[in-house]
């Protein structure tokens, strides 16, 4: 059930990601599920480093979210210019 939730939160967490930052990104539910899965392992570690978690606690929704806005944002970064 856990492999289950982790994929859930992540399209809600990735889905929003994109809505807050509209734009041409990689698209499809599969790629918004891994973004936001990967967001919440970016934010897990951030906010460890930052000390917003404990060792071993993982990110929740809200941070989920805020670090899939912070993919999109490293992707848009490096992203090439009409590509």
């Amino acid at each position: 059930m856990s492999i289950l939730w982790t994929i859930f939160i992540g399209l809600i967490a990735g889905a929003l990601a994109k809505f807050i930052m509209p734009g041409k990104d990689p698209g499809g539910i599969i790629i918004t599920i891994l973004i936001g899965i990967a967001g919440s392992i970016v934010f897990t570690y951030l906010g460890e480093f930052l000390g917003f978690y404990e060792p071993g606690q993982t990110a929740g929704f809200i941070g989920a979210t805020i670090g899939a806005i912070i993919l999109l944002a490293i992707y848009r970064l490096f992203k090439k210019p009409g590509a």
